[in-house]
């Protein structure tokens, strides 16, 4: 998409810089990623990036104006959690690198999440970039290093003392994102602590930390709630539906809210048509759309040729939407000549006192296969997995 950086970065790239790469991480966060690192970034012009934006701007706006009562629809009953929020802390958004019918490259919304990302790991990530290749240090991302943390620590932890405050997982070791865990604790000098470990005494919860209870007065939630009932034989002390003396960073109720459950409410040129599966209209063709379930993550239950006795077995309709299929547009050259194609995430958090979010990085995926997903590669190309989108001139 830039051609004279994808042109410096393919001449530059070796498989030695590319363990260097891995290697800074790992050390950065003590951990390795439990994901698949891509190779290479991902370049994109000041002009896609505009595009971007515009449609960012627009859905968040349409957001905006929607009754509160219509977000409230989208919780299910056994999921909905106590003392909601006006807005989410994290907003995210996806979008495809597309071309459409006029040959134009431009994005496409493929989803949406009041839910945090790698936020932390993805700022070392872009850094990481810039050390083994110093060129990209001339594109990239304006905000300093020290604007950032303040930022998210001024969302997370707020006024509260770190030891009051916890990332909030269940099983966090055994996590692929565990990565970001560790640099969100050097980040902001908070704790992890997995669910099973949270101790509650009437309405206030405790973490133990060198032998002693601690007061939890903030949870930067990190758990899928409608995910905890497929952990057999899960014992905690803390259910989510209980009213405790916490404040959630974000409130679990926007995981359901803003989600696909949205996606056929928004009208944008750059979000392609939605409906829910109830709804589906007899005059479009199912084979112009893809499956997916309203709430699951990482492309988990997403097909990508539905078939009319696919979709007459589903019982609960009102939970799987069908959106029309958009074409990744395979731009990005590796060092064979083969090309990837990509997803991008931009990373908002929103303050309380905010009329608006505040974007403040993003998250690419590359893949050569029809999933953007890092687990649906193949184990043997490169240019895949975990990336992150510079923009420049092109």
């Amino acid at each position: 998409m830039i051609p004279k950086y994808r042109k410096q970065f393919n001449q530059e790239f070796s498989d030695e810089k590319y363990t260097q790469l891995k290697e800074i991480l790992k050390q950065k966060g003590g951990v390795e990623p439990g994901f698949r690192i891509s190779e290479s970034p991902i370049f994109l012009t000041k002009e896609f990036e505009g595009k971007l934006l515009d449609a960012s701007e627009s859905i968040i706006n349409q957001i905006k104006a929607l009754p509160a009562e219509t977000l409230q629809k989208a919780i299910p009953d056994n999921c909905r959690v106590p003392n909601d929020t006006d807005q989410p802390h994290f907003f995210t958004i996806d979008f495809g690198v597309c071309k459409n019918d006029n040959g134009e490259i431009e994005p496409q919304l493929i989803e949406l999440q009041a839910f945090p990302s790698l936020y932390a790991f993805q700022k070392t990530y872009e850094e990481t970039f810039c050390e083994v290749y110093p060129f990209l240090s001339d594109i990239q991302n304006t905000m300093p290093h020290e604007d950032f943390k303040q930022y998210l620590k001024d969302l997370i932890v707020g006024d509260e003392n770190p030891e009051n405050v916890i990332l909030l997982e269940i099983f966090p070791e055994k996590q692929k994102t565990a990565i970001d865990f560790a640099l969100t604790e050097q980040l902001l000098g908070i704790k992890t602590v997995c669910l099973t470990k949270v101790k509650k005494e009437g309405k206030k919860l405790y973490y133990e930390n060198n032998g002693k209870l601690i007061e939890i007065n903030r949870i930067y939630n990190r758990v899928i709630f409608d995910e905890l009932d497929r952990i057999p034989d899960l014992k905690t002390e803390f259910d989510f539906r209980e009213e405790v003396d916490v404040k959630w960073i974000t409130h679990p109720n926007w995981f359901f809210k803003i989600s696909k459950f949205l996606l056929p409410l928004l009208k944008h040129q750059f979000v392609p048509k939605s409906y829910f599966l109830h709804e589906f209209p007899e005059n479009e063709n199912l084979e112009s759309f893809v499956l997916k379930p309203l709430f699951s993550f990482a492309g988990s239950g997403v097909n990508l040729n539905p078939t009319k006795e696919i979709t007459d077995a589903i019982e609960d309709k009102e939970n799987y939407i069908l959106q029309r299929k958009v074409t990744y547009e395979p731009l990005f050259e590796d060092i064979n000549g083969e090309f990837s194609k990509a997803e991008i995430r931009l990373l908002y958090i929103w303050r309380e006192n905010d009329e608006h979010p505040i974007l403040l990085e993003n998250l690419g995926r590359m893949t050569k296969v029809a999933m953007v997903n890092v687990d649906f590669n193949k184990k043997d190309a490169i240019w895949i997995g975990s990336s992150n989108a510079f923009f420049g001139e092109g």
